[in-house]
């Protein structure tokens, strides 16, 4: 039998539906992985939200550098409104959870549709605008997912 018959072979008894349950547990703990924890600088801290890491994958609007900058969000009426609003918001959002809430200062978590990656992302919300943070936990490139967000809720916001 010559190797590409044996690898046909093994192949057919490894997607056999006997052996499915077996191949199950194994994506499941794959997909699960996806989700990464949380980063332990997530937070207020001395007025600001924490800094992009050098990848792609983050936008912030305390941030200098063009990569990671973003604009903060307007406020809609107080502070104190501004954050029901968002908060409102991100309840009709699909597969966000908020997982903080203290007053000025929301963190919600994202999380992709295929492959339920997760995001992070944080509102400071101020007395003049709403800095934002958005960053994805794992990986390197995020394809602007976390700009869009971003601007997606501003749209939202001003509705």
């Amino acid at each position: 039998m010559n190797p590409a018959s044996l690898w046909q072979n093994a192949l057919i008894r490894a997607t056999r539906r006997t052996h499915k349950p077996v191949l199950t547990l194994p994506l499941l703990v794959l997909l699960s992985a996806c989700s990464g924890t949380a980063p332990d600088n997530l937070g207020i801290r001395e007025g600001r939200l924490a800094s992009c890491p050098d990848s792609p994958n983050c936008v912030n609007s305390q941030a200098s550098d063009a990569r990671h900058a973003i604009e903060p969000l307007p406020l809609q009426g107080s502070a104190e409104q501004t954050q029901a609003r968002l908060k409102a918001l991100l309840s009709e959002e699909p597969r966000v959870n908020l997982v903080e809430e203290t007053p000025g200062y929301l963190r919600a978590e994202f999380s992709s549709k295929l492959m339920r990656f997760v995001d992070d992302v944080e509102f400071m919300i101020g007395t003049a605008a709403v800095d934002v943070r958005s960053a994805s936990r794992l990986g390197y490139k995020d394809f602007d997912v976390n700009r869009e967000r971003i601007e997606h809720l501003r749209q939202r916001l001003g509705e």
